[in-house]
């Protein structure tokens, strides 16, 4: 059957205040032109039709110095499934100051991990929200190995469905884990929730981390309706706060395409001060992701 084709993000805006030097978009995606990578026979829908990837790339390139950013993560797409390579090819054109975040199954080996980390991957992504092929079973399973190899867990759940379950198990954990998102609430924008202050909670105790990413998912621009959310994970635990811009946009499922710039906007208008900004922007992710600090 046919897929939707996902449509193109818009040219990118600067921001009110540009992002620091040696700032990192923690949370991208990066898809290719048709033929050149194998995509999943049950993806949601196509990569915007038109570029290759180094078109793609370009783009990226584009953005990130509209938005003042000079390092990033690419998250692999579910619309590749396992298959890692577009995502592998991606970091490794960008060079340094990017890495990755790949898919791999329950049951994983030792050599696949070993692989990630040749190719600059540095996490392991489970996905409650798409589903995918990484169980939490299968995660805990693997932590132990992945933190042998400095490798970490990222997650995409919505903390009002699966935060309760998950904590315990989180704060037991000898690997990082970060969250999505902030934590993808879908039933009520509300901080008050149980699952939300879960999370603040598990910031708070130092045993997760959470990306201020993809608000244009749960509510409209300017986003101030996420302020609260936004501001209250910050306040939890700033040195466990990363910012991501979700770009391109894919499986928008009803969410209007947003602007980036206006997310960067939307952090800093809850941010406290400058020394926070720099924080999340580049020394959070500098340790999380092992930048070089020069």
């Amino acid at each position: 059957m046919d897929k939707p084709d996902a449509g193109m993000p818009p040219a990118p805006q600067a921001p009110l205040k540009l992002a620091p030097p040696g700032a990192c978009d923690a949370h991208v995606h990066l898809v290719a032109g048709a033929g050149e990578f194998p995509l999943w026979e049950g993806r949601a829908e196509n990569p915007a039709p038109g570029p290759t990837l180094e078109g793609w790339l370009e783009k990226f390139r584009t953005q990130l110095k509209t938005l003042g950013f000079s390092r990033g993560v690419i998250v692999h797409s579910i619309l590749y499934s396992t298959d890692n390579s577009v995502t592998v090819e991606a970091v490794r054109r960008m060079g340094t100051g990017f890495r990755g975040v790949g898919l791999l199954p329950d049951g994983a080996s030792e050599q696949q991990m070993d692989q990630f980390v040749e190719w600059n991957i540095c996490a392991v992504r489970l996905n409650y929200v798409h589903g995918g092929v990484l169980t939490w079973e299968g995660a805990k399973a693997m932590a132990p190995a992945l933190a042998e190899r400095g490798l970490h867990i990222q997650m995409l759940c919505h903390s009002d469905d699966h935060m309760a379950e998950l904590a315990a198990d989180v704060r037991g954990l000898n690997v990082d884990v970060v969250f999505d998102h902030i934590g993808w609430p879908k039933d009520a924008l509300t901080a008050q929730s149980d699952g939300f202050q879960t999370l603040c909670g598990l910031l708070a105790e130092g045993k997760a981390w959470v990306k201020l990413s993809a608000l244009y998912r749960m509510c409209a621009a300017p986003y101030d309706a996420a302020d609260p959310l936004v501001a209250a994970l910050i306040a939890a635990n700033p040195e466990r706060c990363l910012w991501g811009s979700d770009w391109p946009h894919l499986m928008l499922a009803g969410a209007s395409m947003p602007q980036a710039a206006e997310m960067l906007n939307a952090l800093d208008r809850v941010i406290p001060d400058d020394a926070t900004r720099q924080r999340i922007l580049v020394d959070n992710p500098a340790a999380l992701f092992r930048f070089s600090r020069g």
